[in-house]
């Protein structure tokens, strides 16, 4: 099927099972919010069950103190719980 019959959240799996992407990156290659491209990524987390790939996530990390234990990998937050900073890494994905 070419690129422009599959539907974004089609081309944005079929990304994801050829590299690790991170959530902007995602959004900014699709066209659309980060808030949007990780709805996506959800979606196709549990489009992915029952099946034998799986979605893998790279928490957001605190770059000033490391801390990584968010509750949803999937998502985006605006700051630290532990140091409250708001520099942090965007979370990352990828299907195997």
């Amino acid at each position: 099927m070419q690129g422009a019959d599959r539907t974004t959240r089609q081309r944005i799996a079929d990304h994801l099972r050829a590299e690790t992407t991170e959530a902007g990156t995602l959004a900014n290659e699709f066209e659309t919010t980060t808030a949007d491209a990780l709805a996506h990524v959800k979606h196709i987390a549990k489009s992915l069950d029952g099946t034998d790939e799986r979605l893998l996530a790279a928490p957001p990390r605190c770059r000033d103190c490391g801390f990584s234990d968010f509750d949803d990998p999937a998502n985006r937050p605006s700051r630290c719980p532990e140091c409250k900073s708001e520099s942090l890494t965007e979370p990352a994905f990828k299907i195997e």
